[in-house]
């Protein structure tokens, strides 16, 4: 016989948490985000840990490089998609790396016979005005000259004039070999008055750009996430079917951090993924799995080795897994009961294994809930969607500026390996739709933002800590009706040009 949870599974929005005492100390200032990434013992520290509870989703209209840049400065962690080439996902994570490194891999470059409009293009698009001119017009041709803002006039040339007129050659360029360290190229911009400085190897091909401006990288982001090398820390999305062949890419360009992503993580093909992954790589790597949205798929993973557990299905904005397939549970009841799990498996084994609520994310206080019911942290797609660093076109639709964002199990994604069906097989449906969400700017404004209202509401709560905040949270279930009584209500709600709606 079928077993049956007898109590309703809820979502975020059915609940609100209740204040408690706030003292002199309960200022957002002093509330710490810091929470473990990955699996820990008893009495020992995680060995990664973000400085915030947020990371991004392994989607294609979510997570490249330049999200996993923008993310890591503030503190979270980015995990770029996996439904691409393994090269292609090797070289974001590499660019990643290097990022902080100071080592900067160009993405705006120029051949000699390129002209002034093909330079206005690649500004367009990228925003840099520093542009490496290669012999053939990739990050790593042979480099023949640079071009800055200082090498052009727009209003003295005409868009035809070719690059190779204007450029500063080669030969006029103070360049260092690919042997330099990061400390002596900060020398040598510093001594010759640089603001770029190009890396290059013994057959003159560009290998990287240190820019004077990273210098104070991080006296502007004290809150990055770096790792032993004062790099910046990244993930990467991986699937049940070609891992023997992209986790040795990803590892060897740098990954911190990798997750399988699936619907579904209650699978003989996932624990067989962390099993090699281990036995290859022992604690070179860490792996999360899921996803699960009880205790059973929970302990399935953590037994397996996953080092940190995903909860939720058909919880996303863009997921219809639940109407499609009838499968799924509302996230909050699913983190409250993977929560218990958690704990209880801590004291049974002795082993923390942090849980990351995955999905069901609409308003910012769900994120507080999500921690206060015993996520470790959240991992988020439509929020990091709307950005200017997400890779999703920027578009005017009706008068408003809007972000293509499509899931990973929808046609336009094709992301069919991360369903788990064995032997080869696809699947023939779709489990995610193509959508546009509002643009809403600069990562880093909204993140502020953000971590400022969890602060502010854990400080309600009496507590300074995650930690603190899931011993100390009171949860209430709310009705429709308090639902109702929570937003703006029997007023009329003036617009900015004064008028009402």
């Amino acid at each position: 016989m079928a077993k049956y949870y007898t109590e309703p599974s809820h979502t975020f929005s059915e609940y609100l948490l209740i204040p408690g005492y706030t003292g002199k100390e309960n200022i957002p200032t002093n509330v710490s985000l810091k929470t473990p990434l990955v699996r820990f013992k008893k009495g020992e520290n995680a060995p990664l840990k973000l400085n915030i509870p947020m990371v991004s989703a392994v989607m294609q209209s979510v997570s490249d490089d330049r999200l996993a840049i923008a993310l890591a400065k503030e503190g979270g962690i980015s995990f770029i998609f996996g439904s691409q080439s393994i090269s292609s996902q090797a070289d974001m994570v590499e660019r990643v790396k290097n990022y902080k490194a100071g080592f900067v891999v160009s993405d705006a470059n120029l051949m000699p016979t390129s002209t002034l409009q093909d330079l206005l293009h690649i500004f367009e698009e990228t925003g840099h005005h520093t542009m490496p001119v290669t012999e053939d017009g990739t990050s790593h041709g042979k480099l023949l000259g640079l071009v800055t803002s200082r090498d052009y006039r727009l209003s003295r040339m005409e868009p035809t004039t070719l690059v190779k007129t204007f450029m500063t050659p080669f030969d006029e360029l103070v360049t260092a070999p690919k042997t330099t360290s990061l400390s002596e190229a900060n020398d040598i911009i510093w001594d010759h008055k640089l603001n770029t400085l190009p890396i290059i190897d013994e057959n003159q091909n560009l290998c990287y750009l240190v820019f004077r401006k990273d210098y104070d990288s991080h006296k502007e982001n004290p809150n990055e996430l770096l790792d032993e090398e004062k790099r910046l820390l990244v993930g990467a999305g991986i699937n049940s079917r070609d891992y023997t062949e992209r986790v040795p890419a990803l590892i060897k360009a740098g990954v911190d951090v990798l997750v399988i992503d699936s619907s579904e993580g209650y699978s003989i093909w996932q624990s067989e993924t962390i099993a090699w992954i281990k036995k290859q790589y022992g604690n070179q790597v860490y792996v999360g799995a899921g996803n699960v949205v009880d205790e059973e798929g929970f302990r399935f993973l953590a037994d397996a080795g996953a080092d940190f557990v995903k909860i939720g299905i058909g919880g996303g904005s863009i997921c219809i897994t639940r109407e499609t397939k009838g499968i799924g549970r509302g996230q909050a009841t699913a983190v409250i009961d993977v929560a218990k799990a958690r704990d209880a498996y801590f004291e049974e084994k002795g082993i923390y294994v942090p849980i990351c609520s995955d999905g069901g994310i609409v308003y910012d206080y769900h994120m507080t809930l999500a921690l206060a019911m015993g996520a470790d942290f959240v991992m988020l797609g439509r929020y990091f969607s709307r950005f200017e660093e997400a890779p999703g076109q920027k578009l005017v639709v009706n008068g408003n500026t809007v972000k293509e964002y499509w899931g990973e199990g929808s046609a336009r994604a094709r992301n069919w390996g991360r369903y788990d069906l064995g032997q080869g097989k696809k699947l023939s449906f779709e489990e995610g739709v193509d959508s546009y969400v509002p643009y809403a700017g600069l990562l880093k404004d909204n993140v502020t933002m953000t971590t400022l209202k969890i602060k502010s509401t854990m400080c309600n709560c009496g507590a300074l800590t995650i930690p603190e905040l899931q011993e100390k949270a009171k949860l209430t279930l709310v009705s429709s009706t308090s639902i109702v009584e929570g937003g703006a209500h029997d007023v009329q709600v003036k617009n900015r040009d004064n008028s009402y709606k």
